[in-house]
This record gives structure tokens, C-alpha cells and sequence, in this order.
């Protein structure tokens, strides 16, 4: 009589023998029900209420790419949380912004992750840039179901590209539909104002300090006009996440760097409330 795994404590030979190097493509093989696209909702009565996470930023600059994020989740009209992460890495030289349902969105980040790692493992080096995007792409379209009931995941995906030696960024829609966007990017409620900003005071010659206090600066545009969006609070010592991706991979600034330029742009609003301008000619 043959043992039941369960009861030995042995995994089944199957996950010791994957057959795939795409993590995804085994869990939908041998646990689909542990993906976030394949679970059942209950019948809906009226719009579910779930925290949202908001405005993601992004910018290239020669050398690398910023990835930042404001640290307010909303729900409805109600601020959920003041001081959600948003930005997170997806391995050592990309990054990963979350807009749209804060519960599913951190829950794909992390089936991302796993999946990036389970590649490296089984095929012995990193996915490239343009493969990590397009990975992304497929996790985002598993999640049309939930995304037309209200539960959209909607991020923004930077990194650092080995092989072109740049910075590149990839927005989606709740479709999976990828766009390589050059410059700079936007998603969440309060994205077109952070674009508008960016669109003002990007150029392509930007130092690693002049992109991050762009993309804050930016943030700051969009929270001066959406309410969903969260400026730096001084008071609770809450500041944006900004993290940037060079060739020697993905650092997050810490709280004083980031502290230190939300200070300095907050000094500075305080003579022009609406920002830098921008030149007419």
C-alpha cells in the first residue's frame, strides 16, 4: 500500500520535480486554487469596500531608474492606512509599484518575487528585463476576473536592463496590456497630476538626485490635487518610498535621505506653493 504523502510529511515527487521554470505555470499544475486569479468570490451585493493603494512614480535617469510611491491606502472616502508600502523589489535590479487593490496587489508582488526566484533556481540565471515584464504581463491578465469586479491590481514595473545598460520602465493595464514607457511614468488616482509634474521638469540628463527629488516632488503635485494620495507628513514622520535601481542593483533611500529632500521641498513650497516653474520657451 503506497504512503500518503500527507502523513509521512513528504511533498509529493511532483514538487520536487518541476517540470517548468515558471513558478506559476507548476502552482496552476499542482495547487491552482493557491492563485490569487482562480479563487471564488462570494455573490456580490453592491461595490466591495477593500483598501487601495494610489499614485506610483517612476523616472530614468543615465544610469539607472527611481521607483517611488506616496504611503496612503483609501477606502471609499476613508484614509485605510498612512503609512502602506507600495514599492517593493522583485529581485536584485528590478522593482515593483502597486496601484489598485492593496490586499491582491502585495499578495501578486510576492507570487512575482517567488516566480523570479524560481527561475533563477531551475535555470541557473536571472530572467531578462524585457522577460520579467512580460511574467508580470501574464500574472496581471490571470487576474481579469476579479479586476471586473471591482478588484483591479494596476502596477508599475522599473529595473535595471544588464543588457542595455538603462534604466527602463513598463506600465499595464488591468488587462495585462504592457507599455514600455520612456522617461517617465505614471498609475494610480493620482497619476495624471504626478504626470503633469513630471512632464514639466524631466529631462533626459537628470542625476540620481535631481530624479529622486523629481519623483517627490511629483508626489507632492499629486497629492495637492487628488485626496487619495498622501503627501510627506511631517508630523507622523511618514515620507514617500524611493528606491533606485542601478547596476549595482536596488537600494532603497533610508527615511532621513528621503526625510531630507521631502523637507527641502516643503521649505521651498512654502515661497511657491504650486512648485518649480517651468520655463515658457
Amino acid at each position: 500500500m503506497e504512503a500518503n504523502p500527507r502523513s509521512t510529511g513528504r511533498l509529493p515527487a511532483a514538487f520536487l520535480t518541476p517540470g517548468s521554470s515558471s513558478f506559476m505555470d507548476f502552482l496552476s499544475q499542482q495547487s491552482p486554487d493557491m492563485l490569487p486569479g482562480k479563487r471564488s468570490l462570494p455573490p456580490l451585493q453592491g461595490a466591495i469596500e477593500a483598501p487601495h493603494g494610489t499614485t506610483i512614480v517612476a523616472v530614468t535617469f543615465p544610469g539607472g531608474v527611481v521607483l517611488a510611491g506616496d504611503r496612503r491606502a483609501t477606502m471609499g472616502n476613508m484614509i485605510a492606512q498612512r503609512d502602506i508600502e507600495k514599492v517593493f523589489p522583485a529581485d536584485e535590479y528590478s522593482a515593483v509599484g502597486i496601484a489598485g487593490t492593496a490586499g491582491l496587489a502585495v499578495e501578486m508582488v510576492k507570487l512575482f518575487q517567488l516566480e523570479l526566484e524560481h527561475f533563477e533556481k531551475v535555470e541557473g540565471a536571472q530572467l531578462s528585463l524585457e522577460g520579467k515584464a512580460n511574467r508580470l504581463s501574464t500574472m496581471i491578465r490571470s487576474n481579469l476576473a476579479m479586476a471586473m469586479q471591482g478588484l483591479a491590481v494596476v502596477p508599475l514595473f522599473a529595473g535595471y536592463d544588464v543588457d542595455r545598460e538603462r534604466g527602463r520602465i513598463f506600465s499595464y493595464d488591468v488587462t495585462g496590456g504592457r507599455s514600455e514607457e520612456l522617461g517617465y511614468a505614471s498609475t494610480g488616482s493620482g497619476s495624471i497630476f504626478a504626470r503633469g509634474a513630471m512632464k514639466k521638469l524631466y529631462h533626459g540628463e537628470l542625476t540620481e538626485q535631481q530624479a529622486t527629488t523629481l519623483v517627490i516632488q511629483a508626489l507632492y503635485d499629486a497629492a495637492d490635487d487628488d485626496s487619495a494620495t498622501g503627501g510627506p507628513d511631517v508630523a507622523r514622520r511618514i515620507y514617500p518610498i524611493v528606491t533606485v535601481i542601478t547596476e549595482d542593483g536596488f537600494r532603497r533611500l533610508t527615511e532621513t535621505e528621503s526625510s531630507e529632500i521631502a523637507r527641502a521641498i516643503l521649505e521651498r513650497r512654502m515661497e511657491q506653493p504650486d512648485g518649480p516653474r517651468a520655463a515658457l520657451l
